[in-house]
C-alpha cells in the first residue's frame, strides 16, 4: 500500500509505525476485533442469559442516561428481541436527579415486583457491591456489562468488563456499548444466530463509542468504521427520524456530526427529563407516529439543554474573577438543571483552561459536584485523596461526579488549591495551553487533494484528532460576517506570496478583529475541511484560533483579551 508521505507522517506521530498497522488503520474494511470470550465471565454470562431465555423468564436491562448506556441499552434489547419475545423483555434507566449514576435498591425493587428474574446491566454495575447482594438475596441472577474503572471491591457476580485486574482482553478501552456489543457477539455464536444481527447493531456501537469520548483506535476504530457505514444506510427507523429532524444529511454522516449533533440529542432527554424515550426510539418497536413524538420532544428538550447551558455558562463566568482565576474552579450554582452542570464545566475548562467543577444544592445541607478537566491534570488522582469529605465520588481523569456535605466544601477547596501548588512547583508550564500541531503549511499547499488524503485517516476522535494546521503570517481578506447574531465569519487568508484559501470561522467571529487582520499578518490554526455544496466539491480551512507569538511561544490573539499562562494580556 503506497501511502501518501503527509499521511505518514501523521499516522507515525499518533504512534502507528508499522506498515501493516497503516494499512490497518486507512483500510475501509478493518479487521481488527478480539474474541469476545477472551472477556472474564463472557462464557458464564452468556450460558446464564440463553438459560434463563429458554426457560422464558423475564429480563431486564438496566442502563445509564447518557448516549452510551442509551445505545447500550438499545442494542442489548434488539439482540435479545431476536431469541426471546418482547413481553420477556424490559429496560430500566435510572434517573439522572431522583436516583444518579448506577444500580440502586429502590430500582432493584421495582425491576423485582415486575417479575424479572434476570437483570443485565450496560454500561454501569461494576462496583454496585451492595446492590448485587441485595438483587441475589431477592432471588434475581445478575449479569454486569460494563467498561468503567474499577477501584473499589467488585460486584460478585458475573461480571464482564475489559477493566477487570484479571482481564486478558487486547484492548481495555471499550465503551459500555462496546462491551455490548461483544457480548451480542458472544451471545450470537453461541445461539448459532445469522451475523446480520451484530452488522444491524453497529450503528449503535458507533454512537455508543464516540459518545462515550473513547479512543478511535484498536477495535473501537473498526467498530466506527463499519458502524458508520451502518449508520448511513437509515434502515434504523426511529435514528433515521431523528437524523431527519436535525440539519443532518443520510449518506454523508460522519464521526463529527455524531458527536455534535446526535450524541446531544440523545443526552438531551436525560439531561432534562428521562431518557427511556430514547432506548425507545433506538430500540424502534414502537409504531411510526409514536417515533414521531419522540423526535418532536427530542428536539424540543436539546433546544432547551442549549438556551439553559447558555444561561449558566454566563452565569458562572460573572462569578469568576477573570483577572485573577483560581487554578481550580469551583463554582457553586444555584437552582439550575444539574444534567447540564457537566457540559457547562467542560465549557469553563476550554474557556479558561483550568479544571473545573460546578457544585448544585440536593437537599438543605448537601451538594452534588460535576468536573472536567484539562490535560495533564487527572481529576480522579485530584479528588481520590480527598474521599473522607464526600459520600459519593466516581470518575476517570477527565471527568469526576461526587456528592457530600456542603460544610466540607470550604476544606475541599483548601485541599485542592494545596495539590494545585504542588503540582505547580512540579511543573510550571501545566496551565498553559498546549497546541498540539500536526502540520505547517503555505497557504497554497492546502487544497481538495490533500484535503481528501487526510479523510483517509477518519472517523476522527478521542486520539485521533483532525490533523491541526498552521499557517504563519496571513492577513484577512473579503471578510464576511454570517448568522443571525453574526457569530460566524468567512475570510480568504492571505499568504506572504498572494495565495488565498478559504476560512471559515464558527461561533467565535465577536472574538477577533479582523478589521485589524487586513493589515496584520497573523498565524491562524485550524482544520482543513471537504465541503459538497450543489454538487461541486471544495476545501476550506476551519479556524480554531488566531495566534500571535510572544517569546516563541503561541498567544491565543482576540479582540478583547487573549490568555497566556493564565494571565490575561490586553491586546
Amino acid at each position: 500500500m503506497n501511502i501518501n508521505p503527509i499521511i505518514k507522517k501523521l499516522l507515525e506521530k499518533r504512534g502507528i509505525t508499522e506498515p501493516a498497522d497503516m494499512a490497518e488503520f486507512l483500510s475501509d474494511k478493518p479487521q481488527k476485533t478480539y474474541d469476545p470470550f477472551l472477556l472474564p465471565d463472557m462464557e458464564a454470562g452468556v450460558d446464564l442469559i440463553l438459560s434463563e431465555i429458554k426457560k422464558k423468564s423475564k429480563i431486564c436491562i438496566y442502563g445509564d442516561y447518557d448516549a452510551d448506556g442509551i445505545t447500550s441499552s438499545a442494542l442489548m434489547m434488539g439482540v435479545l428481541s431476536y431469541i426471546t419475545d418482547e413481553e420477556n423483555l424490559d429496560y430500566y434507566i435510572p434517573s439522572r436527579f431522583e436516583e444518579g449514576y448506577g444500580l440502586n435498591i429502590e430500582a432493584i425493587d421495582h425491576i423485582d415486583s415486575s417479575g424479572c428474574n434476570l437483570i443485565i446491566t450496560v454500561d454501569c454495575g461494576s462496583v454496585s457491591f451492595k446492590e448485587v447482594e441485595y438483587a441475589k438475596k431477592l432471588g434475581m441472577k445478575i449479569v454486569v456489562t460494563d467498561h468503567h474503572n474499577i477501584s473499589d471491591v467488585m460486584a460478585d457476580c458475573i461480571l464482564i468488563n475489559p477493566k477487570r485486574p484479571d482481564s486478558l482482553y487486547p484492548f481495555k478501552d471499550l465503551s459500555g456499548c462496546g462491551v455490548a456489543f461483544k457480548v451480542a457477539q458472544a451471545i450470537q455464536k453461541k445461539a448459532g444466530l445469522p451475523k446480520y444481527i451484530l452488522t444491524e447493531a453497529l450503528d449503535l456501537a458507533a454512537i455508543g463509542t464516540i459518545g462515550d469520548i473513547m479512543p478511535l483506535l484498536d477495535e473501537n476504530r473498526t467498530i466506527t468504521k463499519f458502524g458508520i457505514k451502518v449508520l448511513n444506510l437509515g434502515k434504523r427507523a426511529g435514528l433515521k427520524q431523528l437524523i431527519d429532524g436535525t440539519s443532518l444529511k443520510m449518506g454523508k454522516i460522519t464521526s463529527g456530526n455524531i458527536s455534535f449533533v446526535i450524541v446531544p440529542h440523545l443526552n438531551a432527554s436525560g439531561r432534562i427529563e428521562d431518557a427511556s424515550q430514547a432506548v425507545e426510539l433506538l430500540f424502534g418497536k414502537c409504531s411510526s407516529n409514536r417515533m414521531g413524538e419522540i423526535v418532536r420532544d427530542v428536539l424540543e428538550k436539546n433546544i432547551k439543554r442549549r438556551r439553559l447551558q447558555a444561561e449558566l455558562f454566563e452565569q458562572c463566568c460573572c462569578e469568576i474573577d477573570r483577572d485573577y482565576p483560581d487554578d481550580f474552579v469551583i463554582i457553586e450554582a444555584e437552582a439550575i438543571y444539574e444534567g447540564i452542570a457537566g457540559i457547562v464545566a467542560g465549557k469553563i475548562k476550554e474557556t479558561f483552561y483550568r479544571p473545573a467543577v460546578i457544585v448544585t444544592p440536593t437537599s438543605e445541607d448537601e451538594i452534588k459536584g460535576t468536573g472536567r478537566s484539562i490535560e495533564g491534570i487527572n481529576l480522579y488522582q485530584i479528588l481520590k485523596p480527598n474521599e473522607d469529605l464526600f459520600k459519593k465520588f466516581g470518575g476517570h481523569s477527565g471527568a469526576c461526579g461526587f456528592s457530600m456535605k456542603k460544610s466540607n466544601l470550604p476544606e475541599l477547596r483548601n485541599r485542592i488549591a494545596q495539590q494545585m501548588n504542588e503540582l505547580k512547583a512540579k511543573d510550571s508550564e501545566i496551565f498553559k495551553k498546549k497546541f498540539d500541531i500536526d502540520l505547517e503549511a503555505e497557504v497554497g499547499e492546502l487544497n481538495m487533494e490533500l484535503a481528501e488524503q487526510l479523510e483517509m485517516m477518519a472517523p476522527f476522535g478521542n486520539k485521533n484528532p483532525k490533523p491541526l494546521i498552521r499557517c504563519c503570517k496571513v492577513t484577512a481578506g473579503d471578510v464576511r460576517y454570517m448568522g443571525d447574531e453574526m457569530q460566524h465569519v468567512r475570510f480568504f487568508a492571505v499568504g506572504e506570496n498572494g495565495q488565498r484559501l478559504q476560512c471559515v470561522m464558527f461561533n467565535k467571529a465577536q472574538d477577533y478583529d479582523f478589521e485589524e487582520m487586513k493589515f496584520t499578518p497573523v498565524n491562524i490554526l485550524g482544520t482543513l475541511e471537504c465541503q459538497e455544496w450543489q454538487g461541486k466539491k471544495r476545501s476550506f480551512l476551519s479556524v480554531k484560533y488566531s495566534l500571535t507569538r510572544n517569546n516563541g511561544n503561541d498567544i491565543i490573539l482576540s479582540r478583547k483579551e487573549c490568555w497566556y499562562n493564565g494571565i490575561r494580556i490586553k491586546v
